[in-house]
């Protein structure tokens, strides 16, 4: 190994060791450790994880899914909660309308007992005015006797005309299905009889009369039928 002293080109002097061939050493040893450097930082990269690493990350992915377990059960019992709300206010839509409907039919129908005692007291009406216009019929000689029976007559007639209207008022209407076909919801068939003059099943005589109140039949007619 020897020593040599150069002039570098600013003028200040720089020492240098050279072996032999007049390698510099010191270049050597700097790219020596710069090879070091890099191997260590390839070792560094390619080192594997820690177990104390691994415990982390096995154990957040726990975490994470667990999480994710409980977000789902209480989604689903949010949408359990939603469901049970949307029948519970379908129920009570439900039962709304029923209460209005009855509420309504008991405004509507509350008076069915009432005109059910007063039909009683237009068929005595009308029986009245039969045997009225029967008796007048037999033309008897007395005449006063043939005016208190018109008179009778007449009034018997205001106060059946005084009822219909009253009956009308509250949407109670009769039943008079003289030659209309049978109808078993509103007419109660008493017997059957043969005519020819008339089709089948059509109501020939009308014994007593029905009502309606409201649509609703309160009392059927009670009629005859063709056969």
């Amino acid at each position: 190994m020897s020593e040599d002293t150069n002039s570098s080109p600013a003028g200040s002097n720089q020492t240098t060791r050279t072996d032999a061939d007049g390698i510099d050493t010191a270049e050597v040893s700097a790219q020596k450790r710069k090879k070091y450097e890099i191997r260590s930082e390839d070792g560094d990269s390619a080192a594997p994880e820690s177990p104390a690493m691994e415990d982390i990350e096995a154990s957040a992915e726990k975490d994470l899914a667990q999480a994710l377990l409980r977000i789902e059960e209480a989604e689903s019992a949010v949408r359990k909660h939603q469901d049970d709300m949307l029948r519970l206010q379908a129920e009570m839509q439900n039962l709304r309308r029923r209460t209005e409907l009855d509420v309504e039919k008991a405004h509507k129908y509350g008076q069915e007992r009432l005109v059910t005692e007063l039909v009683g007291v237009i068929d005595n009406l009308e029986r009245a005015l039969e045997a009225a216009s029967e008796e007048q019929d037999n033309k008897s000689d007395d005449a006063r006797h043939e005016e208190k029976l018109k008179a009778i007559r007449e009034g018997v007639e205001l106060t059946l005309k005084s009822f219909l209207d009253c009956f009308r008022k509250f949407n109670i209407e009769p039943i008079d299905p003289l030659g209309e076909p049978f109808d078993p919801q509103k007419h109660e068939a008493m017997a059957t009889v043969q005519n020819d003059d008339v089709e089948p099943n059509t109501v020939t005589a009308v014994m007593q009369k029905g009502y309606l109140l409201h649509g609703r039949v309160v009392r059927p007619a009670m009629v005859m039928v063709s056969k």
